[in-house]
């Protein structure tokens, strides 16, 4: 049986399975097929499929007759795309944005509408460069962040990457609009006495006093990362990078945007908020790369991160920096102690064992944590500490325990007891951040 013989139902559905493209060539053979290949509910089907829009829009957002006409704007104003990469951009900002509006709708609302074409022309003439075409696409869709004073806070906490906070360090990445591109990259570029004929453009930096940026290479499609000493680290593996040949493109910022999306959406990373500021934190909240013990009642969680910004690999060994966060609370049961429960308990004394390459480089003794003696109680939040350490290899490890006092040090309800700290790691991540 042919399809000018199939019922309306069986050929609705067959058309759906093709595709888009399919369809079209189908509408040529007759005029029975030609009316089936342009019925909107088809349409719709194409249009969530690909575009994931549930009303026709066009590209601009605006209100499309029918979903057929919106289907053809998108791919007219696409054109010059592939558009396979198309849709992926599309889904990777749809993932993103998605989980902003759930979760930290204050820096969604920075995301800036996508650039024109014009636009992107004009940015590539002011640069001398050309940007990948995966690159291209994601500024098309989202033209980076807003960064005017009043759409973040004075800290410059909304940025989409996130950051980390160790002592006076503070960092929160911003993806930069093409305007700040132009800005940032000819004064970094002119302080590091570059020439104006780089292929380096900075498409993502800190907005905080600790200066941290990103660097695309448009000539290689990799994104780098700067160290202390101005080496430039890649942040995204080099074998998965392809902006030539025959393969799909896909260059260093949109799997670097892939993967922080899927960091985001598996709750490897979350919003954390500290005096009524909210941030994406960059510490792993779930293993393996975030440890978990509890003791007597007692929860600790540990996990780390790179922070390239402040190593310095031409040392002699190098010094490999990392963040690490310390989070304790006690289970809504309270402290379990020779059988009885007591309901706080109060920190005393730390104790870790440092390893570099599973060989123990040193061991810290002595009081509190940061100068602070945490008392712990059921159902108040975590008491969060994040303190540095260096290592002279790309792979390390603390684990350790926190000696604590059930009630509290003036008023002790027993002997002191020990809560393990579970081994988490500090390691050259494959994806830096």
């Amino acid at each position: 049986m042919g399809l000018e013989e199939a019922g309306d139902l069986v050929l609705h559905i067959i058309l759906s399975k093709i595709g888009p493209e399919n369809t079209a060539r189908v509408a040529c053979a007759s005029k029975r097929l030609k009316a089936s290949a342009s019925e909107d509910s088809l349409w719709s089907i194409f249009c969530s499929l690909d575009l994931n829009i549930s009303t026709p829009l066009d590209p601009h957002g605006d209100p499309s007759p029918s979903f057929k006409e919106a289907y053809q704007s998108w791919r007219e104003s696409f054109r010059m795309y592939p558009w396979n990469l198309v849709k992926r951009v599309r889904s990777c900002w749809d993932n993103l944005k998605l989980w902003l509006s759930l979760n930290f709708p204050e820096a969604k609302a920075t995301l800036r509408k996508g650039a024109t074409e014009d636009e992107l022309e004009e940015f590539e003439s002011a640069l001398k460069v050309k940007l990948p075409l995966p690159t291209r696409l994601l500024y098309r869709f989202v033209d980076g962040q807003e960064l005017s004073s009043s759409s973040y806070a004075l800290d410059g906490s909304l940025g989409l990457i996130g950051g980390y906070s160790v002592y006076s360090h503070e960092v929160n990445v911003y993806l930069l609009p093409l305007k700040e591109v132009i800005r940032e990259t000819n004064e970094t570029m002119s302080d590091l006495g570059v020439s104006n004929g780089s292929n380096f453009i900075v498409v993502a930096a800190s907005v905080s006093a600790s200066l941290k940026m990103f660097f695309l290479d448009c000539s290689n499609g990799q994104l780098y990362t700067g160290t202390s000493t101005r080496q430039m680290l890649p942040c995204v593996p080099d074998s998965l990078v392809s902006i030539n040949g025959e393969q799909e493109q896909q260059d260093a910022m949109l799997l670097w945007l892939e993967e922080h999306g899927r960091r985001l959406q598996t709750g490897v990373i979350k919003v954390h908020e500290q005096d009524n500021i909210k941030s994406i934190s960059l510490f792993p909240e779930v293993p393996p790369l975030c440890s978990v013990a509890v003791t007597n009642g007692v929860q600790v969680r540990a996990s780390s991160v790179f922070i390239p910004e402040v190593s310095n690999l031409r040392d002699h060994p190098p010094a490999y920096w990392y963040a690490y966060s310390i989070r304790m609370s006690l289970m809504p049961e309270g402290c379990f102690l020779n059988g009885r429960h007591h309901s706080s308990c109060q920190l005393y004394w730390r104790h870790w064992i440092i390893r570099a390459d599973d060989e123990v480089i040193d061991k810290v003794n002595g009081e509190a944590v940061i100068g602070k003696y945490p008392l712990l109680q059921p159902e108040e939040e975590e008491f969060v500490y994040e303190s540095c350490s260096n290592f002279p290899t790309t792979s390390g490890s603390i684990e350790g325990s926190f000696t604590f006092v059930p009630g509290s040090l003036k008023d002790p309800k027993g002997g002191q007891f020990e809560v393990k700290v579970e081994e988490f790691p500090l390691k050259l991540p494959d994806y830096i951040f």
